[in-house]
């Protein structure tokens, strides 16, 4: 059995090169569609995810903010 592969999904941008990799390998006839599909959507969670993350750290950021000036 070969080697597993693994996909980086931390960041938007290791998002975008997987999945012109995936684009790639579907174009390519590496990859079938539907597991092309499954991957990709699991691409789409992720980066949803990490978008979630962010706005709430802006939104944290921005309470604190808030408060600090209430306290002035």
């Amino acid at each position: 059995m070969p080697g597993k592969k693994r996909l980086k999904l931390s960041t938007p941008q290791d998002i975008r090169k997987s999945a012109n990799r995936i684009a790639n390998m579907l174009l390519n006839g590496e990859l079938g569609a539907k597991a092309g599909h499954a991957i990709l959507y699991g691409c789409k969670i992720c980066l949803d995810s990490i978008r979630v993350d962010e706005q709430q750290t802006k939104l944290d950021e921005l309470e604190r903010l808030v408060e600090e000036m209430r306290k002035r």
